[in-house]
Formats: C-alpha cells, structure tokens, sequence
C-alpha cells in the first residue's frame, strides 16, 4: 500500500534548534548598541529620493505583503524584505518606474534567505502583472548581490584588520611576558 498524507496531515516547516546563547541578554544587548550604527537613514525621501515620496514606498509595501500573504511566505520574509528595500533606498537614487522592480528583488531575496522553497522570479512577474520580466529582476537581484559581496569585502577586511592588529597586542604581550622569568631558579637573588 502506498504512503500518502492523509488531508488532515502536513508536513512540518523545518528550523534550526534555538541556540541558547545567541538568546542571551547579554547578546541582545550588544546587538542593540551595534544596531544604531547600521540603521537606514530614516529621512532618505528628503535627502536621496528624488522621484519616490512616502505615499508611493506604502503602496509598495501594500502590495508586497499581499504576495507574502496570498504565498503563504514565512512571517519573517515581509519584514525583511522591507528591510532591504529600506536600506536600498536610504542610499541609492531611484526611479519610480523602477520602484516595483526593487520590491519584488527584496522578496525574491527575502524568499530565497528564510524559506525553504523560495518564491520563484517567474510568480513574482506574474504578480506584478507581468510589468517586469524574469531577466529583469534576476539582473536587479545580480546588481543587488554585488553590492552586497562588495560591502561584505570590505566589512572582512576591516575585521582582518582587527583581527591582526589583535593578534600583534597579544603577541607583544606574550613577548612581554616571555621575558620575564617563570620559574624561582631563573631569579639571581
């Protein structure tokens, strides 16, 4: 006999085992302080959007949580994709003809990070009527990832940086401390 789900069955979503010290306060706290540091600038319609007011960016944000919810996406892809797409428009100028396009690179790229079975290029054209092709928000996601790569590399080398400028401190310090005797019999008293 076959195996098959019955329809009161479904399969259960998949997710890492909660890392107890990463839900730490004191982790928490930490991500807090550092957070300030890495928040979009919240006036960026005044000060980098020439084309794009407030109005247009909750249209978009209306639209793009309808998709989540008619996908059934998971609850964190909405907020996340709005986080890119915050983040995307607080430093890069951009046309309101192209302001769809972002969004659905933000879900794409949210989808793709926090589902299992991410939302696919060719639903989200369809979503938007079909006013964007696949090809145009793979090459929008492409753009999208190679600033991402470019930040990571230099948030790498800064923390090389760090590392090594860590590691000549600790090296003195051994220096130091290899210079100074460890055992009685080395003193002349």
């Amino acid at each position: 006999m076959e195996h098959q789900l019955l329809c009161c069955e479904v399969e259960t979503i998949r997710r890492a085992y909660q890392d107890s010290n990463l839900l730490n306060d004191r982790v928490l706290q930490t991500m807090l302080k550092a957070e300030d540091n890495y928040l979009p600038a919240t006036n960026y319609f005044k000060c980098v959007q020439k084309e794009i007011v407030p109005c247009m960016r909750r249209i978009l944000s209306t639209w793009m949580l309808e998709v989540c919810e008619e996908q059934k996406c998971e609850e964190e892809v909405f907020p996340l994709a709005m986080n890119f797409l915050d983040r995307y428009l607080s430093v890069e100028p951009t046309k309101k003809t192209r302001l769809q396009l972002l969004g659905a690179t933000c879900m794409f790229l949210a989808s793709k990070m926090k589902e299992t079975i991410p939302l696919t290029a060719e639903k989200l054209c369809i979503y938007t009527d079909n006013s964007i092709r696949p090809i145009e928000l793979l090459d929008c996601l492409r753009a999208c990832q190679e600033q991402i790569e470019s930040l990571l590399e230099t948030s790498l080398r800064q923390a090389q940086r760090h590392t090594v400028s860590a590691e000549t401190k600790s090296m003195e310090k051994e220096v130091n401390l290899s210079c100074t005797p460890t055992d009685v019999r080395d003193v002349n008293i």
